[in-house]
């Protein structure tokens, strides 16, 4: 105490003489079952909590939002850690740069802001394969999520990397995190394996110390509740606005008769599938809710992300009856839009957190500047089918039949498939694939000539004539691995036989590509100029430069007349775009990968079909155009 100020000292003593029961030394966050709420260093204690997902905020705008989130008067703020994002392939670690968790946290606690972590190892999140690796599939037959000795062998490894860096981040240890959630909605996942959940309480409790508070979530829905709860883990909710609060809370009570009322995830928003309408909620919905909840004097967690950003290869899907890809923005009508701007829902939460605790002095930092740096020509540079030789160096892959992205360990991105036509096909025959094979987008060309597209649950033939020994190729998309549902072993690529009238094709050439390294890597604007074709279909790269104008602000960049692919500036990946399906229109470009005083290069892989002249359009605000059906084009 002696290098600490005199008021300082003060302080700690006058709140020493208050609380004489706890010893001002002693840090503590536990539950207490006999008042049914929280205690902070013996002191009763709530918290109010925003989502905020690390691997979807550019590192540099981390503290801008994490700042905005304080003085929105949270005070923690819920951190998810995506196992696939940490460890790329089995025993290979990266938590540099953006990943660097590490980094993020002492940034919290710097902030003054208290920590839960949700660490998995399934964390849903709308991420892709729920945050699990896509590695685990090398093993098809392997149970995800339960006691198959394969799983629990990765998880175990995975969790004595994680875990030591946590946990001198915990409260008692002078850290910031109050509490861990083990495993994430673990009741809907239909395995209901309880010897899984107490090997994952073991692996906490060995890896974290006795004195972590530990929890899980799940819905109010009893039999959710039954299969992901556990004796040691204490059991919070979660449920949305416009629920009845005591009715939901009556849910927990059955499950934690005692203890603090918890909503560990209250959606202030809602996520969007690529072809529906945009979501949103109403401000005013989500702060009556809001405030329901903390007269009851319950702790909430706001789930709607306080701000994202997506980058590729990252977003996950849905399956209700059938694959629902979720898109790029992970906007999800948030209090903190994606570029990190306070919007409208937020000062009305702000203003029902006011009515119970103390805001922070000082005004709200304003939304980052964005500039509309106009329209960008682009020219073609090449049909992908002529630069396989860059992104797929080491060659393909020979075999009878095709194989899956997992067979071929690549666990993002495309595959092309190449054979040839075994007979002269003088009348149209179909080429087809049998039922949920198409994972999850192939791009039929036939001697290099785009033909359409096959999907999956959706168009699954097409008709081709042709003369034998004319190339076929199939350029397969994983457009996200199921991050929710009933069965996330969502393996990728052609997963079974494509046949021309019912016979089966053989004799593949399988190109596993690597562009995003390839792009990362200055491709294709360090290369050689190629004298491309002409044509406007099929898959091919884009590329354009633009200067900033001295400034490097965010900005959002639009599509016009373009249908589908994906968008790269300065080699950063910056996720999808689906014109002619929506609902999302723009992509979010952080000013941070942008340059001053020298080009930035625009790359862009279109998938369908470019426009006449192909161009873009830099805005400086987003677009979410919510009507957008599947069968429509957009006119925005």
């Amino acid at each position: 105490p002696s290098s600490m100020g005199l008021p300082a000292l003060a302080l700690l003593l006058a709140v020493g003489l208050l609380h004489t029961q706890a010893s001002p030394s002693a840090r503590s966050f536990q539950l207490d079952y006999e008042h049914n709420c929280f205690r902070k260093d013996g002191v009763p204690f709530r918290y109010i909590s925003g989502s905020i997902h690390y691997a979807r905020v550019p590192r540099p705008a981390w503290r801008d939002r994490l700042l905005k989130m304080h003085m929105s008067g949270l005070s923690a703020v819920q951190v998810y850690v995506p196992w696939n994002y940490h460890e790329t392939l089995p025993g290979v670690y990266d938590f540099t740069g953006n990943r660097d968790v590490e980094a993020f946290l002492d940034l919290t606690a710097e902030l003054g802001l208290l920590v839960i972590l949700r660490p998995g190892p399934y964390i849903c999140a709308e991420w892709e394969m729920g945050g699990l690796p896509a590695w685990l599939l090398w093993k098809p037959d392997i149970i995800l999520r339960s006691s198959d000795p394969a799983y629990l062998a990765a998880v175990d490894s995975w969790l004595h990397v994680l875990l030591p860096k946590i946990k001198p981040r915990l409260y008692q240890h002078g850290g910031n995190i109050i509490s861990v959630q083990v495993e994430n909605e673990y009741g809907s996942y239909y395995a209901c394996d309880s010897g899984y959940l107490r090997h994952l309480l073991g692996a906490f409790r060995a890896l974290l110390g006795s004195e972590v508070l530990l929890f899980t979530t799940d819905s109010t829905r009893a039999e959710e509740l039954r299969c992901g709860t556990l004796q040691g883990l204490y059991a919070t909710i979660d449920f949305g606005p416009g629920s009845n609060v005591t009715e939901a809370f009556g849910a927990q009570r059955r499950v934690e008769p005692k203890g603090p009322l918890v909503n560990s995830e209250y959606y202030t928003g809602w996520l969007d599938y690529w072809g529906e309408a945009h979501a949103s909620t109403s401000a005013a919905w989500v702060a009556q809710g809001l405030e329901d909840m903390l007269q009851l004097g319950a702790s909430i967690n706001m789930q709607s992300p306080f701000l994202q950003l997506t980058s590729l290869p990252w977003p996950g899907a849905d399956y209700k009856d059938q694959y629902k890809p979720v898109t790029t923005s992970y906007d999800y009508d948030a209090p903190l839009s994606e570029a990190g701007d306070p919007t409208e829902k937020l000062f009305a939460i702000r203003t029902v957190i006011s009515k119970f605790q103390p805001l922070p002095a000082g005004p709200m930092p304003p939304a980052t500047p964005k500039y509309a740096y106009g329209w960008v020509a682009l020219r073609k540079y090449a049909d992908l089918l002529d630069v396989l030789d860059v992104l797929c160096p080491a060659g393909p892959i020979q075999s009878q039949f095709p194989l899956t992205f997992e067979a071929l360990k690549q666990a993002h991105g495309f595959v092309v498939y190449h054979t040839q036509l075994p007979r002269d096909v003088p009348d149209p025959a179909t080429l087809g694939a049998p039922p949920h094979s198409i994972c999850d987008r192939g791009y039929v060309m036939l001697r290099k000539e785009y033909q359409g597209t096959l999907e999956r649950d959706r168009q699954t033939t097409l008709h081709v004539t042709g003369r034998a020994g004319d190339a076929l190729d199939m350029l397969l998309e994983n457009m996200g691995r199921i991050s929710f549902g009933t069965n996330t072993s969502d393996f990728k690529g052609l997963l079974g036989n494509l046949s021309l009238d019912s016979s089966p094709l053989s004799n593949w050439l399988i190109y596993p590509l690597a562009i995003d390294t390839a792009v990362q890597q200055g491709w294709p604007h360090t290369a050689l100029p190629k004298s491309s074709s002409g044509g406007r279909v099929g898959p091919a790269f884009y590329t354009g430069t633009f200067e900033t104008p001295g400034i490097a602000w965010d900005t959002f960049v639009k599509f016009p007349g373009w249908s589908k692919g994906l968008l790269w500036i300065n080699g950063f990946n910056l996720g999808r775009y689906w014109t002619r399906r929506g609902p999302q229109q723009t992509l979010f470009v952080p000013g941070s990968v942008l340059h001053v005083g020298r080009p930035n290069n625009i790359t862009v892989l279109e998938l369908e079909g470019a426009p006449p002249t192909p161009l873009l359009l830099f805005l400086d605000r987003p677009l979410f155009n919510r009507t957008l059906g599947h069968s429509t084009t957009a006119t925005e």
